[in-house]
């Protein structure tokens, strides 16, 4: 696992909180939106980053 991956996957899962709480605090959706589509998109990044794929 590389720095960078690792970088991606855990903004990625800062991300996922921030979703989480954002969503308890009913904040609008087009907030959530947006965010769980940055921190997916992280997540992606990490894990096609992993050396497992080459």
């Amino acid at each position: 696992m590389t720095g960078m991956s690792t970088l991606f996957i855990v903004l990625g899962l800062f991300l996922l909180g921030g979703v989480y709480s954002f969503k308890k605090q009913e904040m609008p959706k087009s907030l959530i939106v947006l965010l769980s589509i940055g921190s997916a998109m992280c997540l992606v990044a990490g894990v096609l980053r992993l050396e497992v794929w080459n």
